[in-house]
């Protein structure tokens, strides 16, 4: 990796690290823009799911006063079991067509939020908690989005923007775990991705602490909006590329 390459490398890793910081979600979504342009996919996504570690985990450290296990097991639980159906349905459903209409739903449902105040509070049980649970693993094994599902059903909670953080990521270190485990199972894992892990660290570290140094300064509405811009641009991500790419057999 020359230095120019190295550069983009790290600085993607510190963007990344910034708005997960800042958020507590979207990494994959900033670094993946660049690095899938430097380096392999499978390189890419085996670096988002370890730096993905890191990042959640961060968070879970900066937000463990607010940590409340009642609330978060069941949305693991279900996350655990969703992500690996979702990743064996890749094999029996158009990815296009399905990444196309989870991203339009993701793009309706965030212009509706961002255009009216913020949603009345709803009490959600644990059987619709670990339901939701499910549906969010099946998202992420389907997608590679994981966690959308739960960020979205803290939202409708109305609860404040560290209850919110300190659920939805411990969800995502669980997807993140899972995720890793079968990339290390199936070989994705290599001594080169290792490398290019240890490069980056610093760099994403870095970005993590000033995102979260912004994180302190805002308020729990600025927050919410911050939130759908992001799984705005998710949405977006998940629809742009189905849009421009060419049609089958099309020369």
């Amino acid at each position: 990796m020359d230095g120019w390459i190295l550069t983009l490398f790290a600085l993607a890793a510190f963007a990344g690290g910034f708005v997960s910081g800042f958020s507590g979600f979207a990494m994959g979504l900033v670094v993946s823009g660049v690095w899938l342009h430097i380096i392999t996919p499978v390189q890419t996504a085996a670096l988002i799911a370890g730096y993905g570690l890191l990042t959640q985990g961060y968070g879970i450290l900066k937000l463990r006063q607010a940590l409340n296990w009642q609330s978060i097991w069941p949305l693991v639980l279900g996350t655990t079991i969703g992500v690996p159906i979702g990743v064996i349905l890749l094999n029996h459903i158009n990815p296009v067509h399905l990444r196309s209409g989870v991203g339009v739903l993701l793009v309706l449902y965030t212009v509706y939020g961002l255009a009216r105040p913020a949603f009345r509070p709803m009490k959600i049980g644990t059987g619709s908690d670990i339901a939701i649970g499910v549906v969010n693993g099946l998202v992420g094994g389907l997608t590679g989005l994981g966690g959308i599902v739960s960020t979205i059903s803290c939202q409708w909670r109305g609860w404040t923007r560290d209850v919110q953080r300190a659920v939805f990521q411990p969800v995502l270190f669980a997807a993140f775990v899972v995720i890793c485990i079968s990339m290390v199972v199936t070989g994705a894992v290599t001594p080169e991705t290792l490398k290019l892990y240890g490069l980056g660290f610093p760099f994403m570290l870095a970005g993590l602490w000033a995102g979260f140094k912004l994180y302190g300064t805002i308020s729990d509405e600025t927050f919410r909006k911050a939130v759908l811009v992001l799984l705005l641009f998710a949405g977006l991500s998940l629809v742009v590329p189905a849009l421009i790419a060419p049609a089958p057999g099309a020369s």
